[in-house]
């Protein structure tokens, strides 16, 4: 009968100089990884932003007809931004647990780095790329907001 594998069961971990290189290119990849989503969510952000923007001030100029929708802008810029959110919040949420991961018990030995539990707190949530996501994160939230309580 064949019993479930946890994390520290799975595969032999080696302490070698290629495993310990190997870690560092799976962290350094997991953090671009994270970059590349952050792009894309302040792309959305902007993208939305931007649309409900346009089209506000392209309806105010002179000698332009009244729009069919002209609430369409408005709530395709809101789900634009919005994706932008969800988007940033799966990412942080998957990049959290992937790291964790990495640092478990399993890759201690392969992480090389001594004070591991001191330095595992300070490494899960504080990289200046989660900084960056969460300053995002609170700038599309304000930009979901101020979209969404904006008079019509």
């Amino acid at each position: 009968m064949n019993t479930p594998a946890t994390p520290d069961t799975r595969f032999e971990v080696r302490t070698t100089s290629d495993s310990h290189f190997a870690w560092i290119r799976t962290r350094l990849a997991t953090e671009r990884t994270l970059l590349a989503w952050l792009r894309t969510s302040v792309s959305l952000i902007g993208f939305g932003f931007t649309i409900v923007q346009f089209f506000e001030r392209f309806s105010e100029m002179k000698g332009v007809a009244e729009a069919a929708r002209p609430h369409a802008p408005r709530y395709l810029g809101l789900m634009l931004i919005g994706a932008g959110i969800v988007t940033l919040l799966i990412s942080v949420w998957q990049y959290r647990a992937l790291v964790h991961y990495m640092w478990s018990s399993a890759f201690k030995p392969v992480a090389g780095i001594g004070l591991q539990e001191v330095h595992e707190r300070r490494v899960i949530g504080q990289t200046p790329t989660m900084i960056t996501c969460i300053l995002m994160l609170l700038i599309g939230i304000f930009a979901f907001v101020a979209v969404l309580t904006r008079a019509i």
